[in-house]
């Protein structure tokens, strides 16, 4: 698996996961339950992570969805 994005925006990793779905491709949101950890604030980013065969078409749909920004910005992406 590969890491698609990583954000601390819930309504992003929502409409990401709704796209992800429709299409049907599998996914997995990393660190949700961190935020025990952290105190409910909403520091700690959560990751979007897709099957590594996937991730180019993941990455098309989310920049036709108009998330292409999000996905520039992400830390994983240099």
């Amino acid at each position: 698996m590969e890491e698609l994005i990583r954000t601390n925006d819930m309504v992003l990793i929502s409409f990401i996961e709704a796209v992800l779905g429709e299409a049907g491709i599998e996914h997995v949101v990393l660190d949700t339950y961190m935020s025990i950890l952290e105190g409910s604030l909403g520091v700690l980013p959560r990751r979007v992570l897709v099957d590594s065969d996937r991730i180019s078409q993941a990455r098309r749909l989310l920049r036709e969805a108009g998330l292409g920004t999000e996905l520039d910005i992400s830390p994983t992406r240099s």
